[in-house]
């Protein structure tokens, strides 16, 4: 079983999922999960298909050494973003995941909002690429592990506005500015 770096507020209604070693770009699936972090889980999935699509970028806010401009990222309040493709199809995959978990436990689909996402770095998987004259310079991938936990909303019960007049309590010190105010005593 693994072990999640926190645990959800209310164990009950909230459901996780988990990938580890995912042969994927860490700092691309850092930036993509920091994107659909707060969203409800339909809405995720909504935006990552259009990110698929192109329709809607990632904004790169850490990782963004070499990141290319985009007009798209305006959306989010920033200049630079991406479309990371095979990202967004394994956060997709972990979403689904998701779904089933928080299925098994007869939790509401359309209530899930993603409460934790983080991903962390795996250990880097070394290669070899062989240049010319006999050298040889190691080839690198940086996979990642992604946690999602995602708890059902609660339903708000509006607050209720009283229309009576509150009172207001002065202590001595503000009872004495008033009549220095005012010149007037207040009792």
């Amino acid at each position: 079983m693994v072990k999640y770096s926190r645990e959800p507020s209310n164990l009950t209604r909230s459901a996780k999922a988990y990938g580890a070693y995912l042969r994927v770009h860490f700092k691309n699936t850092y930036e993509t999960a920091t994107a659909i972090k707060g969203m409800l889980v339909k809405d995720a999935k909504r935006y990552l298909n259009d990110v698929i699509e192109r329709k809607r970028c990632v904004p790169f806010r850490k990782f963004r050494g070499g990141v290319g401009r985009c007009a798209q990222a305006k959306a989010f309040k920033h200049t630079q973003g991406r479309w990371p493709e095979k990202s967004c199809k394994f956060l997709l995959d972990l979403l689904k995941n998701l779904e089933s978990n928080a299925e098994v436990k007869g939790l509401e689909q359309s209530k899930l909002r993603l409460e934790h996402v983080q991903v962390n770095r795996a250990p880097v998987g070394r290669r070899r690429s062989y240049r010319a004259h006999g050298r040889i310079i190691p080839f690198l991938s940086h996979p990642c592990h992604v946690e999602l936990i995602a708890v059902e909303d609660e339903d708000h019960v509006p607050r209720h506005t009283s229309t009576e007049k509150r009172v207001v309590k002065l202590n001595k010190r503000e009872l004495a500015r008033m009549r220095l105010r005012t010149g007037k005593s207040l009792s």
